[in-house]
């Protein structure tokens, strides 16, 4: 049994983290993942980070599966660790009360859970936040699941600031998901973390590499491809990097580990030695003098304008 690193409470979710949380939304998934699924799903239920982040709709379902069959396998969850996941839209587009109930049916059977420590709504566009918060909404769904003790936690993980924001304002939710806002290149999420914060709640910061940019795997930053003027912004900061021998990937994962309002950082994980990787990545030690010529380098070039 390997005991999670550096485990702190996800403010008053009752649930411990590790300073990093495996996203797995590329298990299952041939085309982002060539690894074997039940192989994969093992080595993230097995890893020295707590959580592993899943959802409903990975993969078509298949992220899930995988980590059901690999929890079967080992005789369910060992201590300290754990399995979160998302309520989401249904195939026919319904995104009400009933269907999430109806997702976090599916989510538990295909996990073999019948308790969540934490479910978050996840990306509710096809309905307007008025719909999702009236009675008989989405959020009237989650809210019985949490009273009801069939989740110990609700949050919210939507990529728009602005319509994440609506819904932290609601008070309905103990834990918030955002993601590519708060890296080396984007810091709008500021805002929305500080708030989360006031409100006692917790923060995961997704994707701090931008999937891949701030990672040295590619020119796209955000599902986007990246603008030259912020790929010129990054060929600076890789500069920067070497004249301090230091990894840009371990600059980027440290820029969100040592945020005061972020409780976990979420790190997709496609292969079994991604895993590795990001333990050496996180012993990285990042020198306290680099943040302020980092701060030198200027206001960097975002693509993202919500």
């Amino acid at each position: 049994m390997t005991a999670p690193i550096d485990p702190r409470p996800l403010a008053r979710t009752g649930l411990e983290v590790s300073p990093i949380t495996l996203g797995a939304s590329s298990l299952g998934n041939p085309e982002r993942s060539p690894a074997d699924p039940l192989e994969l799903a093992e080595a993230m239920l097995a890893s020295p980070f707590a959580v592993v982040d899943t959802s409903n709709n990975y993969a078509d379902g298949a992220s899930e599966s995988a980590l059901g069959a690999a929890l079967r396998a080992r005789g369910g969850v060992t201590a300290g660790h754990a399995v979160v996941t998302k309520a989401d839209v249904g195939a026919d587009g319904r995104f009400d009360r009933d269907r999430v109930w109806r997702s976090f049916e599916e989510s538990t059977a295909k996990l073999g859970l019948e308790r969540l420590p934490l479910l978050h709504l996840h990306d509710p566009w096809a309905v307007t936040f008025e719909e999702a918060t009236a009675p008989g909404g989405a959020v009237q769904g989650m809210i019985e699941l949490r009273e009801q003790g069939l989740v110990g936690a609700i949050g919210i993980a939507v990529g728009e600031l602005s319509l994440e924001t609506a819904y932290v304002r609601t008070g309905a939710f103990d834990a918030v998901l955002t993601h590519n806002r708060c890296t080396l290149v984007d810091r709008s999420a500021e805002a929305l973390i500080a708030e989360a914060g006031e409100r006692g709640m917790g923060v995961f910061n997704a994707a701090p590499f931008g999937g891949g940019l701030l990672a040295g795997t590619g020119t796209s930053y955000a599902y986007r491809e990246a603008p030259a003027e912020l790929l010129a912004w990054v060929s600076r900061l890789r500069e920067l990097c070497a004249e301090w021998a230091l990894p840009l990937a371990a600059v980027a994962l440290h820029f969100s580990l040592r945020h005061p309002g972020v409780h976990s950082t979420v790190v997709g994980v496609g292969r079994v030695e991604r895993i590795d990787e990001l333990v050496a990545l996180y012993r990285t030690a990042v020198p306290e003098d680099f943040w302020p010529e980092l701060a030198a380098l200027g206001t960097p070039p975002s693509t993202i304008d919500d």
